[in-house]
């Protein structure tokens, strides 16, 4: 240290730069090396000590070294590597760098130096061979993938780094002397890494990791893509696939790499195995901590970086296939993400975040002591000094303290991440599952649990058991399915809406529907809370039970109660769709299977609130609605997108929602009434609307692997079947004016604008305005309106001891002619009726204004209300929309009074 005092005294260097470099020294033994080694160190340093280096910066100094001699090179390399490892410790420990300047700096050297590295003995090498080509004569280039926290540009300062190398495609070299590309690349790969790696009188750049190659060590150095791929989809490992998370190139072509490794790394399907998969990998770390001693390894051991690691990464594997948006590779990036997307609380992800800056700032103090690549707390005195005085702590003691504050907090979370699920206090129900009591004794223990068929029961699990769909599972899958039976059994038990013999059997369904895919049972393995909620649905609504047998993906929305119970926020939900289709530009079959998987599964969060937290009738319906406006708004932006014949950058085309749509009173099974219109001068706009309007309802109708996104209904359009699939703003004007029949004007009261473009729907709201305030006389249109009724009625059979909610007299239909021939026939003097509310809301304005008597509108409002209540429980238990005559004769009776008050007749 007197050294440097003498030199800093010499140089005049200010106090506070000197204090800097003083502390700096004091903490790292390599640094005070560097700063006295050569004064020249020294004025680099104060030059640049308030600069912080980018990327862009770090390339720039090597910019120009292939053109130098080899020993030059080499020289010049390791030394910008010490120049900026200095840089970086004095900046660091002084205050003035955070860790994400830390870990970019880095990972840019080691990028850089690859760049430079390949470059270089790439040119030399086509000195004596020639450029290396494919057999189309295209030249070739090496690919460099950085793993790890390369690849996540989160580089350790003294870190190795795990590289594979590989090529595109199998040729020859166009030299004098002909080599094969793979020849050509492997002595190119040895000689970088002999560039990077070697240690001389300058040091080293950064020491090689080759071993994540395929097949280790014993692999070949550099192989060509259709090898690589082979290895992936014949011998490629779990962990491998954990490690490819991070895999990037560094250097070379990217894009080819990247669209093969793709689908080994991110599955097509939600990847539940992975939960298993990544504990099995940690408890093998762990056993190897365990033999190594490596208790105080911050990165390895309890509660350590790596763990941190493995919780972001355990979400990428499970849905990162499904959701592109988790593809990302820095870790606080992935964690960032989670909270974003509601898959980890928020206060949970901020805490997670702080401690693993925390360790990884304090894995760069370990290193920066001694330039060593190390994450062992120091058992010497002197380093532990070192260390003390870089975390500004005065003892060990409490420097501990504070250590294991982060390390029990990522240990609490990882635990809870992985925790294993086995329960071991179902002897019983186990024992049943395997048909390992008498069933005499089997029965008797079901009985006295609440299950009523027991003999039936008995008889229904052995067959389930045995049969030939379970005996082929997998062994994986079988064990899933033995571990998931007994918390069946038990779980069926707690249902309170249904005896337990209905959940047992509508789950037991639904798990054989889906045990073909083990990621599902692994799903329900794992999340014992999931299976709870998923027999309370099943027990509840024999329809959800069928809705996720047929969309078992829908399984992972039942994991976080936060989203799951949360009212939808239709803004929210079309910029989540949004971001959804512009990741998969390009790839219209995925496009169509994530709309379908995203409508789904709203379709489920809506029914689940609607079975567990009793959400009015009203908000069931208008976030149904809300649901298909989202979903048609997202489609018309995509669709648009995906056309060639397009002639604009922003169609001027609108959806008209009619029907219950239109009304916001959408259920479960709804399909949806619209129309198409446009308002465009082009020569050919109708033409390209025509086209587009048919591939929308091609985009809504096609039944997927996702299945069917909504079924559309286009009769109301002008002229109906027979009419063109999209009408002109004027086109529709003039039919409404002059063709249309009086049935067409009662769907217009409730119909409206629900996606495209506003200015169309601005339009169509002027039409519709005008068509409601035409005075008309009651002669003209009561006629009209009951033959209308009379036909609708004479089409259907009723059953003599049940009421057809919605057609027989005194139903829902009864009501909405009421609502609409009112408003038909007032609306000129009355324009407050034009306002499209919803038929409970209309009954009580024509009260309000004297049009019907308010206390029989009242009673007519709660009919209404009910009856649209069990057309919605009616959906959710599979059955028709039909009650019991003697259920629903009290609210008949205001209906069909009403109605003989309006139009005159029963």
């Amino acid at each position: 240290m007197q050294q440097l005092d003498q030199i800093l005294t010499e140089k005049q260097v200010p106090s506070t730069e000197a204090a800097y470099l003083q502390h700096a020294a004091e903490c790292s033994p390599f640094f005070a090396r560097f700063v006295t080694k050569n004064t020249d160190n020294l004025t680099d340093l104060l030059d640049n000590l308030y600069k912080t280096y980018k990327t862009d910066d770090v390339y720039a100094l090597f910019s120009g070294e292939k053109y130098l001699a080899e020993t030059v090179f080499l020289q010049h390399i390791r030394q910008t590597r010490q120049r900026l490892m200095a840089h970086m410790i004095l900046r660091d420990l002084n205050g003035l760098a955070d860790f994400a300047e830390v870990v970019e700096i880095t990972s840019a050297l080691a990028e850089a130096a690859i760049t430079a590295a390949a470059d270089f003995y790439h040119a030399e090498l086509s000195k004596s061979y020639g450029t290396p080509r494919d057999a189309q004569g295209q030249a070739q280039q090496l690919i460099v993938v950085g793993m790890g926290k390369l690849g996540g540009r989160e580089l350790n300062v003294s870190s190795d780094i795990d590289l594979i190398f590989a090529y595109e495609q199998e040729g020859e070299t166009d030299g004098q002397k002909v080599i094969s590309n793979q020849d050509f690349f492997t002595r190119l790969g040895k000689k970088l890494i002999t560039a990077l790696d070697d240690v001389t009188a300058d040091g080293f750049v950064f020491r090689m990791d080759m071993r994540l190659r395929p097949f280790g060590s014993e692999g070949a150095l550099v192989c060509n893509l259709d090898a690589l791929e082979d290895y992936y989809q014949n011998y490629g490992r779990e962990w491998e696939r954990y490690a490819w998370i991070k895999g990037r190139v560094v250097y070379g072509p990217a894009e080819a790499l990247t669209k093969l490794i793709r689908p080994f790394v991110f599955r097509k399907y939600l990847d539940f195995n992975a939960y298993a998969s990544m504990r099995d990998l940690k408890t093998q770390i762990q056993r190897d901590v365990v033999q190594r001693r490596l208790s105080n390894n911050i990165k390895l051991g309890r509660g350590g970086i790596r763990e941190v690691e493995f919780i972001a990464q355990v979400f990428q594997l499970i849905r990162g296939g499904q959701l592109p948006d988790l593809q990302i590779k820095p870790t606080l990036a992935v964690l960032a993400r989670l909270a974003e997307r509601g898959m980890l609380p928020q206060e949970d992800v901020a805490a997670l975040q702080e401690s693993y800056i925390y360790l990884r700032n304090l894995e760069h103090r370990l290193m920066y002591i001694d330039d060593q690549q190390t994450q062992d707390l120091p058992d010497s005195d002197t380093y532990r000094q070192y260390l003390l005085h870089m975390v500004g702590h005065a003892d060990w003691p409490s420097f501990i303290a504070e250590l294991n504050l982060h390390r029990d907090r990522v240990q609490r979370f990882f635990d809870d991440t992985f925790k294993d699920q086995q329960n071991n206090d179902l002897q019983q129900e186990t024992a049943i599952w395997q048909g390992t009591i008498a069933a005499g004794e089997a029965e008797q223990w079901l009985e006295a649990q609440g299950y009523t068929r027991t003999a039936d029961l008995v008889q229904m699990l052995k067959n389930t058991r045995t049969s030939q769909k379970i005996q082929q599972l997998p062994e994986q899958s079988r064990r899933r399915l033995d571990q998931l039976m007994p918390l069946l059994l038990r779980e069926a038990v707690q249902q309170q809406s249904t005896v337990p013999d209905t959940a047992l059997i509508r789950t037991l369904d639904l798990l054989e529907s889906i045990c073909r895919r083990a990621s599902y049972l692994a799903l329900l393995a794992e999340f014992p809370d999931a299976l709870s909620l998923i027999v309370k649905l099943c027990a509840a609504s024999p329809w959800i039970a069928q809705y996720v047998a047929a969309h078992p993906v829908l399984l992972d929305e039942l994991l976080n109660k936060q989203t799951l119970f949360k009212r939808l926020d239709a803004a929210q939900l079309k910029a989540e769709l949004t971001q959804h289709m512009a990741h998969l530009a390009g790839d219209v079959e995925a496009q169509m299977d994530a709309m379908r998987h995203f409508k789904h599964a709203n379709v489920l969060k809506i029914a689940a609130q609607d079975l567990m937290t009793a959400l009015p009738l009203e908000a069931i319906s208008d976030d149904l609605s809300a649901l298909a406006e989202v979903v048609l708004q997202v489609s018309l932006q995509t669709v648009w997108q995906n056309i060639s014949f397009k002639h604009r950058d922003t169609p001027q085309f609108a959806v008209i929602g009619y029907g219950k749509l239109g009304g916001k009173e959408l259920g479960y099974l709804s399909d949806l009434d619209i129309i198409f219109l446009y308002d465009d001068d082009a020569d050919n706009a109708q033409e390209v609307y025509a086209r587009y309007a048919q591939r929308l309802n091609t985009w809504f109708n096609t039944i997927t692997n996702a299945g069917l996104l909504y079924e559309t209904d286009l009769q109301l359009r002008p002229d109906g079947n027979s009419g063109l699939l999209v009408s002109s703003v004027a086109a529709f004007n003039d039919y409404q004016e002059n063709k249309a029949w009086v049935w067409e004007h009662q769907a217009i009261t409730r119909a409206r604008f629900v996606a495209g473009e506003p200015a169309v729907g601005k339009q169509f709201e002027r039409i519709r305005l005008a068509v409601l305030k035409t005075a008309r006389q009651q002669a003209d249109i009561q006629p009209q309106i009951i033959e209308m009724r009379q036909k609708m009625r004479a089409a259907h059979r009723f059953d003599a001891a049940k009421f057809d909610l919605k057609h027989e007299a005194g139903g829902i239909i009864d009501v909405e002619f009421m609502v609409q021939y009112l408003v038909l026939l007032h609306a000129a003097a009355y324009p407050v009726l034009t306002d499209n509310i919803g038929n409970i809301a209309l009954l009580g304005v024509l009260a309000e204004n004297g049009l019907i008597d308010a206390c029989l509108a009242e009673q007519v409002q709660q009919s209404y209300r009910q009856y649209r209540a069990w057309i919605h429980a009616s959906k959710l238990q599979g059955e028709p929309a039909k009650v019991d005559k003697a259920l629903a004769e009290p609210l008949q009776q205001p209906v069909i009074q009403l109605w003989q008050t309006v139009f005159g007749q029963a």
